[in-house]
């Protein structure tokens, strides 16, 4: 027989006595005590009332509305003196009254009870009158906003902090004016999370209930961690044998959904294989009523014959959880040479959150009868793969809408396939959450060719143009502009032009007559490859550049593909495909309207050619990197920059190189003698922004010579100014988030180094 052993504090739910209601019970007790009483209640108290106390087996929940109705109107002194008679129930009386105080402060912070600056001491005439305040009452909402300013425990519950990606966070323990007095917290290291060692560690975790979810290996191992010590407290990893193996998308991905119900709390992960998997929170188990004892096959799922072990189809970016749907996107392999045109579709489907059944599914290759069908010519709908949502997804749960940001259809540079516009490719596409309904589109490139796919998640914010208010969405490119939208009906915030560029003259090839280009906001850096874009640090380096560009095709953005032959290289492009922006995105300030976004100049090169022994496409890409002058990039600096766009007006505000001239260039014989500017590094850097700074690293850098570095900054959010900088022994490789525990505020980033496994590395105030 079960032995269960029922708490003495069972009776704070008795029916609540009458008590005339004098001084309510705010600011009795100090945030630093509440820190401690946490402490005490993990040791003491959460075997019997649960880990956040929400009620375990033996004893009720301590916090919620049940909690204080149960105590509305009754002093203050008669809950410290129940505590003390009766707790723990193992030990009654058995803790000091130190422990006493501290376990209480922190029960009443959990009730959202705001802290004042004086601890709260047993016994203390200052007790007297003060009596649980009603939970019906504003004051009790005011008082919860006072507890999340104070900082005891907030959260970062989703990818990019809130579902609309905006990665902020109201957090201002770590200011201004102490951001240059930060270290490391504490490190964890992924070295032997798999048979091999990982550095580009993209994942960025969520924390929830003081512990950190994340995953890590080249299995994609789901981890929880101590949010405070870094302490590893489960792992679960599903070993997917050849499937596995064949997946074309290997690694951590970057990182995990979090959906809370009730008492029920749900870690969902896209495993390498393309599972979906639903995870107990507490204890990293699968959750058996979830699809197949916790796993649903997404490969079964997509409304195609696929080969379950081998179709190259899976995912890098978490699913997104709106209300009680798990929407699920997919990635492919490279595609600037597949090794045939007839690809899987990269169909986004959506789940239900407890059951893991399918509840709908959204074909981004219009079937037929359904709309933008039309826009795939001579039944290229019936063999063209790829469209995937390899981003991660942004939501607006009010709304109930999900948008999702699309890549190019098979293969990234030649469209002779499939000719016509082929939507939903590269568009900015809005869904029902609930029934997968397309509400609205926008196509950002037509017959993309340039595999300039929506790389980022959307920005959703509220902004006021010209005087009225706008919830949009802002969805950044690779090729450095922004598309803002009403997030609701999809009319453009600004006018968007149809602009004519030059045709295709490659055999087969189509191009669209024109692309749509905002008028506004201002693009984050240049784009298109002239002369007067290339490396000019000094006359024999420009002379040098000019040289190797006269191999090539160059002209604008958007300048079609060309046949590589003896005498053209095929042609320039700037970004290349991969980005100007990618996947770290941007991030947004709710409070002033400034979205900054992290870009890098890089460069491409479109050599078309025809390979049977690669691909049955009639052309693709030719494998080239440019060599620039003397070894130094081909493009002008800044090769790296961080900018600043107001999105209420669509102009750029400032714009700076992201780090100093790198080494390498400082050092380089033919620049020895010359003052040069500050380049910043050829690199990517994901960015956090809080109540008072912007948060950046180098980037990972992990693959290209001219790219990344190991300082994490502080900027000021008005001019961009460096505050403060941290070296954090490795290169930053996902994008960084923050949460506080205890009163205490973490900034918590991935970073790797060559031949060593990532890390997660947590940045603290010393104590």
């Amino acid at each position: 027989m079960k032995r269960i052993l029922v708490s003495p504090l069972l009776l704070l739910l008795l029916p609540a006595a009458s008590f005339a209601q004098t001084d309510l019970l705010t600011g009795v007790y100090s945030l630093e005590q509440a820190g401690a009483g946490r402490t005490v209640y993990n040791q003491e108290c959460s075997v019997c009332h649960g880990r956040v106390l929400e009620g375990a087996e033996g004893g009720p929940a301590l916090s919620g509305g049940a909690f204080i109705e149960s105590w509305r109107g009754r002093p203050l002194t008669e809950f410290i003196a129940l505590t003390q008679r009766t707790m723990p129930v193992t030990k009654p009386a058995g803790l000091s009254d130190t422990e006493y105080a501290n376990v209480v402060a922190f029960m009443l912070n959990r009730n959202a009870y705001a802290s004042g600056q004086e601890k709260l001491t047993l016994g203390a005439d200052a007790l007297a009158g003060i009596v649980f305040s009603d939970p019906g009452d504003a004051e009790v909402e005011a008082l919860a906003a006072a507890q999340e300013k104070d900082g005891l425990m907030v959260e970062w519950l989703h990818h990019r902090g809130d579902p609309g990606s905006k990665n902020y966070s109201e957090l201002d323990l770590i200011n201004r004016d102490n951001a240059a007095r930060l270290q490391v917290a504490w490190r964890w290291r992924s070295d032997n999370f798999g048979p091999v060692t990982w550095p580009n560690l993209q994942t960025t975790p969520l924390m929830a209930n003081g512990v950190l979810y994340a995953t890590a290996g080249i299995r994609r191992a789901v981890v929880a961690i101590d949010a405070m010590s870094g302490e590893t407290l489960w792992m679960y990893r599903l070993d997917e044998g050849a499937r596995g193996e064949n997946a074309p998308r290997k690694g951590p991905g970057r990182g995990v959904a979090y959906r809370r119900n009730g008492d029920q709390e749900t870690i969902f992960v896209i495993s390498p294989g393309y599972h979906l998997i639903a995870l107990n929170a507490q204890d990293g188990r699968p959750l058996a009523s979830f699809g197949n004892d916790g796993i649903v096959d997404l490969k079964a799922n997509l409304d195609q014959n696929l080969d379950l072990e081998t179709a190259p189809i899976g995912a890098s970016s978490p699913p997104i959880v709106v209300g009680d749907v798990v929407i699920v996107g997919s990635a492919f392999p490279a595609g600037g040479a597949p090794p045939t045109k007839e690809m899987p579709v990269g169909n986004v489907t959506g789940y239900d959150a407890v059951t893991g059944e399918r509840l709908w599914i959204f074909h981004t290759i219009p079937q037929p009868g359904e709309p933008g069908h039309e826009t795939w010519l001579d039944d290229s709908w019936t063999y063209t793969g790829n469209v995937g949502v390899w981003a991660p997804m942004s939501a607006d749960p009010e709304l109930g809408l999900v948008y999702l940001p699309t890549e190019a259809p098979t293969g990234d540079y030649y469209g002779g396939h499939r000719p016509g516009d082929n939507l939903y490719a590269q568009s900015l596409v809005c869904l029902d959450a609930k029934t997968g309904a397309r509400v609205w589109h926008y196509q950002t490139v037509h017959h993309p060719i340039w595999d300039y796919d929506l790389p980022a998640p959307p920005v959703l914010i509220d902004l006021e143009v010209d005087g009225v208010a706008v919830p949009a969405v802002a969805q950044i490119t690779k090729q450095g502009t922004t598309f803002v939208f009403d997030r609701r009906n999809g009319q453009p915030v600004w006018p968007i032009v149809e602009t004519p560029f030059p045709a295709s003259d490659i055999p087969g090839e189509m191009t669209a007559p024109t692309q749509p280009i905002p008028s506004l906001p201002e693009s984050f850096m240049p784009n298109g490859v002239t002369i007067d874009s290339l490396n000019d640090l000094t006359p024999e380096i420009f002379a040098e550049a000019k040289r190797i560009a006269s191999r090539y095709t160059l002209g604008p953005m958007f300048t079609p593909a060309t046949i590589y032959s003896d005498t053209n290289g095929g042609t320039l492009m700037t970004p290349s495909g991969g980005g100007g922006a990618n996947w770290q995105g941007a991030v947004a300030d709710p409070e002033s309207g400034i979205m900054y976004v992290s870009s890098a100049a890089t460069l491409g090169v479109l050599g078309m050619i025809t390979d049977p022994d690669r691909s049955n496409m009639q052309y693709v890409q030719r494998r080239e990197q440019v060599e620039g002058p003397f070894g130094l990039p081909l493009l002008k600096p800044p090769w790296g920059r961080i900018t600043a766009i107001d999105l209420n007006t669509g102009k750029v505000l400032w714009f700076i190189p992201n780090g100093p001239t790198p080494a390498w260039v400082t050092n380089h014989e033919k620049l020895v003698d010359v003052d040069l500017p500050q380049t910043g590094h050829e690199e990517r850097a994901g960015l956090l922004v809080t109540k008072s700074l912007l948060f950046a690293g180098e980037g990972a850098g992990l693959y290209a010579m001219a790219g990344g570095g190991s300082m994490f900054r502080a900027h000021d959010k008005k001019t961009g100014e460096v505050l403060a900088e941290i070296d954090l022994g490795a290169n930053q490789s996902g994008v960084p988030m923050t949460y506080a525990v205890n009163g205490k505020q973490y900034i918590v980033v991935a970073a790797g180094a060559p031949n060593r496994g990532g890390e997660l590395i947590a940045l603290a105030l010393p104590e």
